[in-house]
């Protein structure tokens, strides 16, 4: 997909309204968010509107044994109170194991996802953004998965899944919340 024909979403107003009504922005860390340690991040620092970071480190998705993706030119999406969401460029995916589902949500932020079931395996594996803001045009097309569903990896930690079911963060070590989902989270 071009990356003209990916940027052609425009914010509606109910999109603008959303995207206004969230009181943390990264610039203050809330009082019930946790201390990061050395070599840790806080999930409150991050930004609103989510930043794009590329990330080089070895990222591995896997379903029982089976390498369903392996890369080293990911980008995570760093969003206040979620931990890092990361999306993979599809040909550092096996796609042929991907069948696209009738899964559909829109993110305020990024855009149009679709969603993806793993071929002989769990449904709702992965999403895509197809069509995206103009601001997210570089990752239209580009594969993040659920770490509840499938086994995923940043180097050689397995990361836990971020609570609630719906998001895809993926926590590491290195990530502080609370996150997005826990009870103690206040999100707003």
């Amino acid at each position: 997909m071009s990356q003209d024909a990916a940027a052609s979403l425009v914010a509606s107003s109910a999109i603008l309204r959303a995207r206004a009504d969230w009181h943390y922005r990264g610039d203050e860390r809330p009082g019930f968010a946790r201390e990061p340690g050395p070599g840790q991040e806080s999930v409150w620092d991050y930004p609103r509107p989510p930043r794009i970071e590329p990330d080089a480190r070895h990222i591995r998705v896997s379903h029982r044994g089976d390498t369903i993706a392996e890369s080293r030119r990911a980008v995570r999406i760093l969003e206040t109170a979620s931990p890092p969401t990361v999306y993979l460029p599809p040909q550092d995916v096996r796609m042929d194991r991907l069948v696209a589902n009738h899964s559909r949500s829109i993110c305020e932020w990024k855009g149009e996802a679709v969603g993806f079931d793993l071929m002989d395996g769990p449904l709702d594996v992965a999403w895509c953004y197809p069509r995206t803001f103009p601001e997210f045009a570089s990752i239209a097309g580009w594969i993040a998965f659920y770490p509840a569903k499938l086994e995923c990896w940043i180097e050689d930690e397995r990361v836990r899944p971020q609570p609630g079911g719906y998001y895809g963060g993926w926590i590491s070590h290195e990530i502080v919340g609370p996150v997005k989902g826990e009870p103690e989270c206040s999100d707003g």
